[in-house]
């Protein structure tokens, strides 16, 4: 860690501010934005220039959507585009099951909302840009943690307009399963299961296509499939560490691979021109041992990565986020932060993490007892041959999914005023 009184000569800012949130996703955001909201002085710091990548989380749940409602936001943001799911499916056995029913949750808004991550963050930064006391900084790359008798005081990172000091009474890492906060902080991570990867590409939508927004078919429900309004978003499911001998194959061989399980038309295939059109994604399931320490707190992705089953992580994310604003917006903007109000948020979203990442390994592994007998076997998981023999299963599903295992609403009061002429 760096000192703080021998760096400051280095830097081109010095900022103050009651928290500092890394990393510009769905946690960092909703939490910067609830934070301003109740009155914390708060400061976001995103890597990028802007939010425009492909193959991000682009699943709105309907906890998700119940907190927007509860913030006043939900109808401007279902105006943005968007595709919606009241339902999942899977492919069984050649016909359609729906694996989770949401339309009886005990909510305004009972589907997935399909939504480009990048309006969705756009329309999270443009809400919070209203309150004074919100601040964010894009091209901010991470490079310290400060410290201070023990305790993290605050960061530094550098921009393409120098370096920057943020000294604040909280930091919070958000900065995704590769979280540079968490390793700067040095806290300890537990990884669950096997990891594998999914190869995601675009391919066109045409008549004829199935009706589905968002599905799973194939062998192991190998194949995923996600409406993306005039084309699909697809997931090709492999094993870790085999994509370097699928590319040594062929991308003929990758194509015929991939319409084996794929629901489309075989020809469909034939718009992967090249590996220049997939995109590599590392599937992983872990939490840290301890989600903080004084000064500092980890939430999101950052403190639990999440297998893409059921589209969770943005979920959890929010969820997380939406803990934190409620238990820690009082002491910091009293200025009495404590370690016990950092332990309450991990003891808060402890058991919805711990809960859902083994339901997550219960539907990856059904049982078995070795990776060589997962190859061997064909049908779909035990937890989806379950529904699809007790369909009411669906309904159970759908809110495990939907709203997840401990949902959360706002609770903290507006104080700030936003300013309604800001665009």
């Amino acid at each position: 860690m760096c000192g703080m009184t021998s760096i400051h000569s280095q830097y081109s800012e010095q900022i103050e501010t009651g928290c500092a949130i890394v990393g510009g996703g769905p946690a960092g955001l909703m939490l910067g934005l609830l934070l301003a909201r109740a009155g914390v002085e708060v400061v976001v710091l995103e890597k990028h220039a802007d939010f425009l990548r492909d193959f991000r989380g682009d699943t709105i749940h309907p906890s998700t959507l119940e907190v927007m409602r509860e913030l006043g936001l939900d109808e401007a943001f279902l105006t943005l585009p968007h595709t919606r799911a009241p339902k999942l499916s899977a492919e069984i056995g050649g016909r359609q099951i729906s694996i989770a029913d949401f339309s009886r949750l005990p909510v305004h808004h009972r589907f997935i909302a399909f939504m480009p991550q990048w309006e969705f963050l756009n329309f999270l930064a443009q809400e919070a840009a209203r309150y004074p006391n919100f601040r964010l900084i894009m091209q901010a790359r991470v490079e310290d943690l400060l410290e201070e008798q023990g305790k993290i005081a605050g960061l530094s990172a550098a921009t393409p307009d120098g370096q920057i000091i943020i000294r604040s009474r909280l930091v919070v890492g958000a900065d995704g399963r590769n979280s540079v906060t968490r390793a700067k902080a040095g806290l300890e991570v537990e990884s669950f299961g096997t990891p594998s990867e999914v190869v995601w590409m675009k391919l066109s939508k045409q008549a004829g296509d199935p009706q589905e927004t968002m599905g799973h078919a194939g062998p192991r429900q190998g194949f995923v499939l996600i409406d993306r309004g005039d084309y699909w978003q697809c997931g090709y499911v492999i094993r870790r560490g085999t994509f370097t001998d699928i590319k040594t194959r062929g991308i003929a061989a990758f194509r015929e691979a991939v319409s084996a399980v794929s629901p489309l038309p075989a020809d469909r295939m034939d718009e992967i021109g090249g590996w220049g059109d997939v995109s590599l994604l590392q599937v992983r399931i872990d939490r840290l041992k301890r989600w903080w320490r004084p000064g500092l707190l980890c939430i999101g992705d950052a403190a639990h990565a999440m297998s893409p089953i059921g589209g969770v992580g943005v979920n959890l994310a929010i969820q997380d986020a939406v803990a934190a604003g409620n238990l820690l917006a009082q002491p910091l903007r009293a200025g009495n932060l404590s370690d016990g109000d950092l332990a309450a948020v991990e003891a808060r979203r402890g058991f919805p993490t711990r809960a859902t990442q083994k339901l997550q390994l219960m539907m990856r592994s059904s049982r078995r007892t070795d990776q060589v007998s997962a190859e061997k076997r064909k049908g779909p998981p035990a937890f989806i041959r379950g529904i699809a023999r007790f369909p009411l299963l669906s309904h159970l599903a759908g809110r495990l999914i939907g709203l997840g295992f401990r949902m959360e609403h706002v609770r903290q009061p507006q104080i700030s005023a936003a300013s309604k002429g800001q665009d």
